[in-house]
């Protein structure tokens, strides 16, 4: 009985191995962008979370800087690149045209960088169609998928973009 009961114990380690052995650890590759509008503002404010590690090997692969994101060391005209990278990978369009953002800036907040930008001067009324592109990381890596939700007057729409559908578009 004894003999037994410990190769139950030395099989379940073994089992729980071979069961290992066969799952695929896979990266999950996503950001996520929120976009509201703020009425006491008049303005689109927009927050967007990556995860710091994707975006250090971006900035790395696309320019060749070494930017240690959220470190001592991190590079001084990072902030610069990602703003640069933004301006390139995420555009929003009012009624067709496209539209200027500011870049405010970025923090970190555990293993993601959350940037800033904004919208000003928008008069949501004469907001007919809004058109979000969002390119981000999709040029790194093919399993991107950029969660998009707009808050406008109490209302709320999500996307799911991904590299071969990267724009969603709202009727206001």
């Amino acid at each position: 009985m004894l003999k037994r009961k410990n190769a139950k114990w030395l099989l379940l380690p073994m089992a729980i191995l071979l069961f290992l052995s066969f799952t695929n650890l896979h990266k999950f590759y996503v950001s996520v962008t929120n976009m509201e509008y703020s009425e006491s503002d008049e303005a689109f404010q927009i927050t967007s979370r990556i995860f710091i590690d994707d975006l250090d090997d971006l900035l790395e692969e696309r320019y060749g800087i070494k930017s240690n994101l959220a470190t001592p060391e991190e590079s001084k005209i990072a902030e610069d690149y990602i703003k640069k990278y933004f301006k390139t990978k995420f555009i929003v369009e009012i009624n067709g045209e496209p539209i200027a953002y500011n870049f405010l800036g970025k923090k970190y907040d555990a293993d993601v960088v959350v940037c800033y930008m904004e919208i000003p001067n928008v008069k949501l009324q004469e907001v007919k169609i809004l058109t979000i592109q969002n390119e981000i990381l999709t040029d790194m890596f093919d399993e991107q998928k950029n969660l998009v939700h707009v808050k406008w007057n109490g209302n709320k729409k999500s996307f799911v973009l991904i590299k071969s559908d990267n724009k969603g578009m709202l009727n206001l």
